[in-house]
């Protein structure tokens, strides 16, 4: 339904009143501030005009999870274990990935059921950086920085990658830090190269860094912190 007229069928509001709280900028939607009185009312947002709450919601959830090699990045998978299949039963419902990662990558993921803030964190148009520690079979080159800093073409996509600041750490082992998620990026990049990915683990993504207290397989709500960095 309508944001307007959502507000206009509530017993304390008429439609002038309406049109003034979204003016106002007073209503708030999913905990962020709306004043579209086109946008979507869905059957679990929360609404709130001022402090007075007119529509529950569901219980929004944040989860970080250090994801082990091995495991799918899905909801759902007839042949292998999921992410969402390391967490309990009772935690799962409505749970989406923000930001996926392969099958053999570690590192941490995020699940929620929020979806305005997965967008925030994984749309490209907000640059929001990920950091991957990356291994490799053969040597890494000082002349890799100046192409990762240049980008890469990628001619399935007709793009060329935005530029990426790689940190080299040792012979095989590079820090890579990128603003996109293009279908196997990291592997493609290094491929360029004729080098083999053999390890990839994701460190960070924007300012919410895996927590090293927690096991492949384990997880942990979001911090509020953490919550609003994003």
């Amino acid at each position: 339904m309508r944001l307007d007229r959502f507000l206009a069928n509530l017993p304390c509001y008429n439609r002038q009143q309406v049109r003034l709280l979204l003016v106002q900028r007073r209503v708030r939607v999913d905990g962020q501030v709306v004043a579209d009185p086109l946008h979507d009312v869905r059957e679990f947002s929360r609404v709130e005009v001022d402090e007075q709450l007119h529509q529950a919601g569901r219980p929004l959830r944040y989860l970080m999870l250090h994801k082990p090699a091995g495991c799918v990045s899905a909801t759902h998978d007839p042949q292998h274990r999921t992410v969402l299949d390391l967490l309990p039963e009772a935690l799962r419902e409505d749970l989406h990935i923000a930001g996926r990662l392969d099958f053999n990558t570690t590192g941490l993921m995020i699940l929620t059921n929020d979806g305005q803030w997965s967008r925030r964190l994984t749309q490209p148009a907000t640059k929001l950086p990920k950091v991957y520690r990356v291994e490799t079979e053969d040597e890494i080159g000082e002349h890799y920085l100046g192409k990762f800093a240049e980008g890469f073409y990628f001619a399935f996509e007709d793009l060329t990658t935005q530029p990426a600041r790689l940190e080299i750490l040792g012979p095989r082992e590079a820090r890579l830090e990128i603003v996109e998620g293009r279908y196997h990026q990291v592997k493609r990049m290094f491929g360029h190269f004729q080098n083999k990915v053999t390890g990839l683990h994701r460190e960070r993504m924007g300012s919410i860094v895996l927590d090293p207290a927690l096991a492949p397989g384990e997880y942990r709500p979001l911090t509020p912190a953490e919550i609003a960095s994003i």
